[in-house]
């Protein structure tokens, strides 16, 4: 491996470290782990039930990160399907399956002063048929 190659890893290594913390974060409920996932000027964005939302970091974690697993936890899959890297700046594709939705999570990943951040967020849920 080249030099270059081994730089290009290692950036991607990097990079790819807050999107396991965010992973991390929904399978434990620790909001550190979230914390440690996003820049903490980054915003999370949806359109939702018909209702636009922004949030801050600290909004989301108070919302959805309470110190436990959910109680379906053993139900859930979450799984990265897409992931770039170019220079400073990222990009990823997250689906979190859990029993009833599905999230597909698009965040936009940047370099700041050494350290690897998700930015910005945004989000589709989709209501999944209950099974029988």
């Amino acid at each position: 491996m080249t030099s270059r190659e081994t730089a290009s890893t290692t950036q991607h290594l990097a990079a790819l470290e807050p999107v396991e913390n965010y992973l991390r974060g929904h399978a434990t409920g620790k909001a550190e782990y979230i914390r440690k996932a996003f820049h903490p000027d980054a915003r999370i964005l949806s359109f939702r039930d018909g209702v636009h939302y922004s949030l801050t970091v600290d909004e989301f974690i108070a919302a959805r990160f309470h110190g436990e697993p959910a109680a379906d936890e053993a139900q859930r899959k979450r799984f990265i399907t897409q992931f770039d890297v170019t220079g400073n700046a990222g990009t990823a594709k997250v689906v979190l399956q859990y029993p009833g939705v599905t999230f597909t999570d698009y965040f936009t990943l940047l370099e700041i002063e050494g350290v690897w951040g998700i930015a910005n967020k945004t989000f589709s849920a989709a209501q999944q048929p209950e099974a029988r």
